[in-house]
């Protein structure tokens, strides 16, 4: 059974009385971090609550040693849930207001920790709730005390020593999530090595969302993850991308294909590069 799952604005707007719903807004700007908690001040769904990519779905960073976003302690990021008013029961709807990157980074992280049943992404978005015309709120919602109680799965992990180890396995297929250009070394933003692990293939998360913004068919998302990986065993499948975020979109988008949840090399492109002696590809 996939553990992906998406919800339609308009579904969305049937459930928002249901007691058992928590919504979280994800907004995030790499470029600006403060854009996403201050959209939410402005304007969100009602009764979202706000979470932020660096302060809630991400750990502290250590120069030289983690990547751009490191996983959060998991013990904390239970006590953020339960904050939240989140339950090991609820229905969690996470969105953003763009490709659904920071939403997915959300999702994986309930997984991670075992909730897998009933966590939903609101396809499209914020764009698309907003294209419906359904309604805005600027009021937080009232506090709530969950009783989420979360353990984190070992078997959605991978490390760089490990996945250094696993580069010679003709049986890998390393999935890298960001843009071709990126990949390729041509233009490098964010890191201070442009270019891929080697062995890598490029699967820009985008290529999961049609031209409405909203997750491709599932038949269609198979197709293209059935073309990456080609003979070798879904079983030996790992995501990464920049700092762990947009991997997980590959990740929500192989589940709704129908593919098993693969594991996440979390420190990704960012940790990679923190250890010089570890090998660097160019071009495709």
């Amino acid at each position: 059974m996939s553990h992906a799952q998406l919800l339609d604005p308009a579904r969305l707007a049937e459930r928002l009385d249901q007691p058992d719903l928590r919504i979280l807004d994800c907004r995030f700007a790499l470029e600006d971090p403060a854009y996403g908690a201050r959209s939410y001040a402005e304007a969100h769904i009602p009764g979202a609550r706000f979470a932020d990519l660096e302060r809630d779905l991400s750990g502290p960073v250590h120069k030289g040693v983690t990547g751009r976003h490191p996983l959060p302690d998991p013990v904390l990021l239970t006590e953020r849930l339960r904050a939240w008013g989140i339950d090991n029961d609820s229905q969690v709807v996470l969105y953003d207001d763009g490709p659904g990157a920071f939403a997915a980074r959300a999702w994986w992280l309930l997984a991670w920790l075992g909730k897998r049943d009933g966590v939903f992404l609101l396809d499209g978005g914020l764009n698309a709730w907003r294209a419906a015309g359904l309604p805005l709120s600027g009021e937080p919602p009232a506090p709530a005390a969950g009783t989420f109680l979360g353990q984190p799965d070992a078997s959605l992990l991978v490390d760089a020593q490990d996945l250094l180890a696993r580069l010679g396995d003709a049986r890998l297929t390393l999935l890298d999530a960001r843009a071709l250009p990126r990949f390729r070394g041509e233009v490098e933003p964010l890191d201070p090595v442009a270019g891929h692990i080697p062995g890598a293939r490029c699967a820009p998360f985008t290529d999961n969302l049609g031209a409405d913004g909203r997750f491709l068919p599932a038949d269609e998302l198979r197709a293209r993850f059935a073309g990456l990986l080609g003979e070798r065993p879904v079983e030996r499948l790992v995501a990464y991308c920049g700092s762990g975020v947009t991997a997980c979109h590959n990740l929500f988008a192989l589940s709704l294909a129908g593919y098993p949840l693969a594991p996440l090399y979390a420190g990704s492109w960012s940790e990679w590069l923190t250890d010089r002696s570890r090998p660097v590809a160019t071009g495709d």
